[in-house]
C-alpha cells in the first residue's frame, strides 16, 4: 500500500511536468502529442485528460493483443493509472494555465522564457519518472506498450520506446494536418524533438541521487529484511578472507597477472566461467555473451544516454542489460562462497560495498601493450594498435554506462599497477603483500 500511495503521488508529479512543458508553447512531449492536437480543436467536446484516458485504454488492449497469455494480470490496474493520470492531465493544465508565456513577448524575450519553462517541465516529469521506477509498483500504458513490443518482438525497450515515440509524434502531425491544415510549431516543435531525448537523460541523472526515497517508498519491514540479509552475508563474508578484482587495460598484461596470482595464492580464477554461466542462465551462446559484454561503442553510448529509462533495469528485456545484471549476480555470489580472483566485469564496482573485495587496475605503456598485442593476436602493429583503442573505448564506456564512473579513475580501485614499470612477477608479489596487509587491519 506505500508502494501505491506513493505512486499516486507520483503520477501527479509526471503529471505536472508534462503540463508544464506543454505550457511553454514549444510542442508536447511525443506521449500528449496525440491528445494535445486533439484537444485544440474547435468545439470538441472531451478535455486532454479524458483524450488521454481513450488513448492509455487502448494502449492496454494493444498489450494484451501482443502478449495474450503472457498478459500479467496485474497489469490491468494500468486502467485505474489510466484514469488517474487523465485526471491529474486535466488538473494540472488548469493549475499552469497562468505559466503560458504570452505570444506578445518579443521573440528575443519570449523563446529563453519559453525554453527555460521546457527544461524545468523536463526535469519534473523526468525526476517523477524516476521516482516511478524506485518505487517499482505500477506502470503508466505509455511504458507499458514499448514493454510488451519490445518482449514481443525481443528487442531492446530503449529503442522500442524511441520508435513508439517518434510514431506518436507523427500521429500527432497528421492529426495537426488533418484539422487544423497546417503546421503549428505550438503542437508540435523543438520541444517535442528536446523531450524526446532530454527526459531520457535527466532520467539517468536523477537515477542515483534519489535513494533516500526509499524510506518513503519500501515499507520499513521490507527494508529490516534488506538489512537482515545484508547482515546475512555478511557473515557469510566473514569466511572469505579476501577477493582480487582486476580491471586492465587490453595489452596490459592483467590476463596473465590474474592467472599468476590464481596460482600462487591457491584461488580459483574467475573470466570466462563467467561468461559462460551467464550464457547458460540467459539462453544465449557463450560467442554472443564474449561478444556484447564489455563492449560499447562511442555511438551506443551516446544513444544508451539518451535512451528512456522508465522501467526498472530488471524488467528491462534489452540484451546489455540482461548481461549485465546476471554476471553481476553470478560476481556476488562468488565473493561469498571462497577467496577468488575477478578478471574485469565492472566487479569492482559490483563488489564496492565488500570489505573484502581489493580492488586493483593494470596498466602499461602503449609500446608494450601493442607488443603483448601483435603477439597475442598476430597482428601489425597498426593494427593491434586500433584493436587497443576500440577495447579499451568499449570497456571504458560500458563502465561508464552502469557505473557511472570513469574507467581509469583511481578512486576506485585499492592499487594502480604499471606492468611496464614493474614485472608481472613483482605486481603479483606487490598484490600478495598487501592482501596479507588487509587481512592484518581488518
Amino acid at each position: 500500500m506505500r508502494r501505491y500511495v506513493s505512486f499516486v503521488f507520483i503520477l501527479f508529479v509526471i503529471a505536472f511536468g508534462t503540463s508544464l512543458s506543454i505550457r511553454a508553447n514549444l510542442g508536447s512531449s511525443p506521449i500528449s502529442a496525440p491528445p494535445y492536437v486533439l484537444s485544440l480543436i474547435p468545439g470538441i467536446p472531451m478535455t486532454m485528460g479524458a483524450i488521454v484516458i481513450c488513448m492509455h485504454v487502448l494502449f492496454i488492449l494493444i498489450q494484451i493483443l501482443l502478449l495474450r497469455k503472457n498478459y500479467e494480470i496485474r497489469q490491468l490496474t494500468q486502467i485505474f493509472v489510466s484514469f488517474l493520470f487523465g485526471f491529474y492531465t486535466d488538473v494540472t493544465m488548469w493549475m499552469t494555465g497562468f505559466l503560458q508565456i504570452p505570444a506578445s513577448l518579443p521573440h528575443a524575450i519570449g523563446f529563453p522564457l519559453q525554453f527555460v519553462e521546457l527544461l524545468i517541465g523536463g526535469a519534473l516529469l523526468a525526476f517523477g519518472i524516476a521516482c516511478e521506477v524506485r518505487c517499482d509498483s505500477l506502470m503508466l500504458a505509455g511504458e507499458g506498450l514499448p514493454l510488451a513490443i519490445a518482449k514481443a518482438v525481443k528487442r531492446d525497450f530503449g529503442k522500442v520506446k524511441i520508435c513508439s515515440d517518434t510514431g506518436l509524434v507523427v500521429i500527432g502531425v497528421c492529426l495537426m494536418y488533418y484539422f487544423f491544415g497546417h503546421w503549428d510549431w505550438k503542437m508540435i516543435g523543438v520541444g517535442t524533438l528536446v523531450s524526446m531525448f532530454y527526459v531520457g537523460f535527466m532520467v539517468r541523472q536523477f537515477a542515483p541521487h534519489i535513494v533516500w526515497l526509499d524510506k518513503i517508498f519500501i515499507p520499513a519491514d521490507e527494508r529490516r529484511e534488506e538489512v537482515a540479509e545484508e547482515v546475512e552475508e555478511e557473515t557469510e563474508e566473514e569466511a572469505v578472507p579476501f577477493i582480487i578484482t582486476i580491471a586492465r587495460e587490453y595489452g596490459s598484461g592483467g590476463l596473465t597477472l590474474g592467472r599468476l596470482l590464481s596460482e600462487r595464492l591457491g584461488v580459483d580464477l574467475y573470466d570466462h566461467a563467467i561468461i559462460d554461466e551467464t550464457a547458460q542462465r540467459l539462453g544465449y551462446t557463450s560467442e554472443f555473451v564474449r561478444e556484447n559484454e564489455q563492449n560499447i561503442s562511442n555511438g551506443k553510448l551516446w544513444e544508451l544516454i539518451f535512451t528512456d529509462k522508465s522501467i526498472p533495469m530488471s524488467m528491462n528485456p534489452s540484451q546489455d542489460d540482461a548481461i549485465f545484471v546476471s554476471e553481476s549476480r553470478i560476481i556476488r555470489a562468488l565473493a561469498a562462497k571462497k577467496p577468488c580472483v575477478i578478471i574485469g566485469r565492472c566487479a569492482n564496482w559490483v563488489l564496492r560495498g565488500d570489505r573484502k573485495a581489493f580492488r586493483v587496475f593494470v596498466t602499461s605503456n602503449e609500446a608494450d601493450a601493442v607488443e603483448r598485442v601483435m603477439e597475442k593476436d598476430n597482428l601489425s602493429a597498426n593494427d593491434a594498435r586500433r584493436r587497443i583503442e576500440q577495447v579499451n573505448t568499449g570497456r571504458s564506456n560500458h563502465y561508464l554506462q552502469y557505473t557511472g564512473h570513469h574507467w581509469t579513475d583511481a578512486r576506485d580501485y585499492d592499487l594502480v599497477l604499471n606492468t611496464s614499470t614493474l614485472s608481472i612477477d613483482a605486481c603479483a608479489e606487490i598484490i600478495e603483500k598487501a592482501i596479507k596487509s588487509k587481512k592484518v587491519k581488518n
